[in-house]
């Protein structure tokens, strides 16, 4: 039950980064809600593009919906991770985010549809649905900045940035540009979007952001990802139940669905991120940033899935081997990002990475190879399944000695 004090509006000050056993927030995980919708939105459109041969225009969508929805989440994340106040009026402006987040995910059916078309960028929606998350999020930064003189500065920054930024989507979405001329004004926009708190976090001490909290609240996102695994799964085996009845290959399928999302949830949660975030928060950037990579590679793995449904349902001319590098494809740039996240957290080389990362490619390549001399997409996925599970099985046996001496090094 809620106390008196914290019902009431609270003067919004940095919180103490240095807070034992801090922890997601009932209303954080209640905004993360909101994310399933968007990844799965996302996901569906790229499966849908790619059932269709239109491989280009879906993974260009899919990249611009998926840098939307998790600058959305970290803009929100950080913020709450340093000046989270819990009350009346925080809880309002963070509903009127998840708001936000919903009509962003209810756009990108139009924005994909309009890359598929090619003639323009139909991004009207989106960035309506932006504008309303940062309408509250901008009231945020400037309480923030009112209320504690000693983070004025950092906290004006980040209102300026984040005003500046949209107001170029805007413009953007107005104008209705063409394709070439409104994707070239949006890499433009990100560079914005990335700088903003770069240069925001070097004004006076910058945000009081807690580590473990951070660490923990990305690894729940990592797992709101995994969920569209878990969803393709379904979808490609009710596919396969309704053609031929519960068989050998239906079971095959959620093994190898089940036991792909373990194995990126596996992986992902090799790195300890939070100790070495306390130890290094000038690495947070790079380590942030990487992650939206992560995410969008786990959510690809989701979509690969839906298009397996597709193959199995006879609704795309692809065939096995393109079900099968659809998924695989995402497998390898999961296992890229979370190689580099690792090294870049560290700062320490390991060749024995390299040999799980060679290990890795030798898998999925394998699995492609089936698919090309004609085994059942059940096999294939259980091939690949066994992907991730290269570098399990290598930092069980092993790799977890490298990572305690690593880890001591690094935090020393």
């Amino acid at each position: 039950m809620t106390s008196p004090r914290e019902s009431r509006l609270l003067r919004m000050t940095g919180r103490d980064p240095l807070a034992k056993h801090r922890a997601a927030t009932p209303l954080e995980l209640l905004f993360d809600l909101t994310f399933v919708v968007a990844f799965g939105i996302a996901a569906d459109q790229l499966a849908h593009l790619i059932a269709v041969e239109h491989v280009g225009a879906g993974l260009l969508g899919f990249s611009f919906a998926m840098f939307a929805i998790c600058w959305a989440w970290i803009n929100f994340t950080w913020f709450a991770s340093a000046f989270d106040t819990d009350d009346w009026f925080y809880r309002v402006t963070t509903m009127v985010q998840m708001i936000g987040v919903i009509v962003l995910a209810l756009g990108l059916p139009d924005l994909f549809h309009s890359l598929e078309e090619g003639a323009h960028v139909d991004n009207r929606v989106v960035v309506a649905g932006y504008v309303v998350m940062r309408v509250a999020l901008v009231a945020q930064w400037l309480r923030a900045a009112k209320q504690d003189p000693a983070h004025r500065s950092t906290a004006l920054s980040y209102a300026l940035f984040v005003s500046l930024a949209q107001a170029g989507w805007v413009v953007v979405a107005i104008l209705d540009l063409p394709t070439a001329l409104a994707l070239t004004v949006s890499l433009v926009l990100f560079g914005v979007e990335f700088a903003g708190p770069v240069l925001a976090e070097r004004k006076g001490s910058g945000t009081p952001w807690h580590p473990h909290h951070i660490a923990e609240r990305y690894g729940l996102l990592t797992i709101i990802a995994l969920g569209e695994v878990i969803l393709g799964t379904v979808t490609s085996v009710s596919a396969l139940v309704e053609r031929q009845d519960w068989s050998s290959e239906a079971i095959l399928v959620v093994v190898a669905g089940v036991g792909i999302a373990l194995g990126l949830w596996w992986v992902y949660f090799l790195l300890p991120s939070g100790p070495l975030l306390a130890r290094h928060r000038n690495r947070s950037f790079g380590w942030g940033y990487g992650h939206i990579v992560v995410f969008a590679a786990i959510a690809a793995v989701g979509a690969g899935l839906h298009v397996v449904a597709y193959v199995i349902e006879g609704e795309s001319q692809i065939g096995v081997v393109g079900a099968v590098l659809a998924i695989a494809i995402p497998v390898a740039v999961f296992t890229v990002a979370a190689l580099l996240i690792y090294a870049y957290l560290f700062r320490q080389n390991d060749p024995f990475h390299l040999l799980l990362f060679v290990g890795t490619l030798v898998v999925l390549a394998l699995a492609v190879v089936l698919a090309l001399i004609g085994a059942s997409i059940g096999v294939c996925l259980v091939v690949l399944t066994l992907a991730p599970a290269v570098t399990v099985v290598g930092f069980e046996t092993v790799g977890y000695r490298h990572q305690a001496r690593a880890l001591e090094r690094a935090l020393s």
